[in-house]
C-alpha cells in the first residue's frame, strides 16, 4: 500500500482534543527537561564525567523517541491528519523500536557505571576511560541497529490487502503486522525473540549488578557510609521502574488481557513512549545535587 491510516484511540474519538492536553504537555515536558540537561551537562565543566556522558545519550536518545511519535499523535488529535505513508510507517516503526532497545541498551550500561563506581572505585577512572565509553555507545547503536533492519523487509514482502486503518496512534509494529492478508507467524516469532532477548538479558545483567552493588554496600561500616553509596543509585533506579514498567505492563495487557478494551492498550503502549523521557531528566534533575545546582544557578540568572 502506498498509504496507512491511523485511527488515534479507537472508542475514543470523541476525546482526542481533552486526551491531546495531557499528551502535548508531557511532551513538552519533555523535551524542555531532556534539552536542559543536555545543555547544562554540555557547558558545565564539572559534570564532563562518565556518569554523566551516559546521562547525556539517555536524554538524546529519549528525545528521539519522543518525537518519532508524539507530532504524529497530535496532528491526529488537532487536525484529523491520519494519513502516513507506508515507507513513513516503515521509518517511524524502525527509529521507535531501534531507539527502545537503545534506551535498554544504555540503563545497563549506567548500570555497569555504579557497579564500578561503588565495588571498584579505585579503578573507575582506568576501566570507564572515554574511549570505553564511546564504545559502549557504538556498540548499544550498532545492536539496534542490526536488530531492527530486518523489521522493514520483513513487512516488505507481506501484502496489504484488507482495511489499511491502522487502530493505533502510530505504527506500532503487530498492529501493522495484524493488517496483512498473508501467514505472519514469522513476523510475530520474530518481534517476541527480540523483545525477550533484549529486555530478558539487559534486566538479567542489570539485577546481577545491583545485587553485587548490594552486597558490596551492606559490607560497609557505618550506615552512613551505607546510605551516602546507594543514595548514588537512587535515580538510576528510578530510570530503570519508569521505562520497564510500562514495557511488562504493556506485555503483559497485550499476551493475556484478551478482555481489555482496546483502548487500554494503546493508552498504555503510548504511555511507555511518554512517560520515561518527561520522568528521566526530572528524577535526575531533583536527585543529583551537581545538576540540580546548575539548573537552579541557570534560571537565576535568566531573571536577573
Amino acid at each position: 500500500p502506498t498509504l496507512f491510516f491511523l485511527s488515534g484511540i479507537p472508542g475514543l474519538e470523541a476525546m482526542h482534543l481533552w486526551i491531546s492536553i495531557p499528551f502535548c504537555s508531557v511532551f513538552t515536558v519533555a523535551l524542555l527537561g531532556n534539552c536542559t540537561l543536555l545543555y547544562v551537562i554540555k557547558t558545565e565543566p564539572s559534570l564532563h564525567k562518565t556518569m554523566f556522558y551516559f546521562l547525556a545519550m539517555l536524554a538524546v536518545i529519549d528525545l528521539v523517541l519522543s518525537t518519532t511519535t508524539i507530532p504524529k499523535t497530535l496532528s491526529i488529535f488537532w487536525f484529523n491528519s491520519r494519513e502516513i505513508s507506508f515507507t513513513a510507517c516503515l521509518m517511524q516503526m524502525f527509529f521507535l523500536h531501534s531507539f527502545s532497545i537503545m534506551e535498554s541498551a544504555m540503563l545497563l550500561a549506567m548500570a555497569f557505571d555504579r557497579y564500578v563506581a561503588i565495588c571498584n572505585p579505585l579503578r573507575y577512572a582506568t576501566i570507564l576511560t572515554n574511549s570505553v565509553i564511546a564504545k559502549i555507545g557504538l556498540v548499544a547503536l550498532s545492536r539496534a541497529v542490526l536488530l531492527m533492519v530486518p523489521l522493514p523487509f520483513l513487512l516488505r514482502r507481506l501484502p496489504f490487502c484488507r482495511s489499511h486503518i491502522i487502530p493505533h496512534c502510530y505504527c506500532e509494529q503487530m498492529a501493522v503486522v495484524n493488517l496483512a492478508c498473508a501467514n505472519t507467524k514469522f513476523n510475530s516469532i520474530y518481534g517476541i525473540i527480540v523483545t525477550l532477548s533484549i529486555v530478558g538479558l539487559d534486566l538479567m545483567f542489570i539485577t546481577l549488578s545491583y545485587v553485587k552493588i548490594l552486597r558490596a554496600v551492606l559490607s560497609l561500616a557505618s550506615k552512613e557510609e551505607q546510605l551516602k553509596a546507594f543514595g548514588t543509585c537512587i535515580s538510576h533506579l528510578c530510570a530503570i521502574l519508569t521505562f520497564y514498567t510500562p514495557v511488562l505492563l504493556s506485555s503483559i495487557i497485550h499476551r493475556f488481557g484478551h478482555q481489555v478494551a482496546p483502548h487500554i492498550h494503546i493508552l498504555m503502549a503510548n504511555f511507555y513512549l511518554l512517560f520515561p523521557p518527561m520522568m528521566n531528566p526530572i528524577v535526575y534533575g531533583v536527585k543529583t545535587k551537581q545538576i540540580r545546582g546548575r539548573v537552579l544557578l541557570l534560571f537565576h540568572r535568566k531573571n536577573f
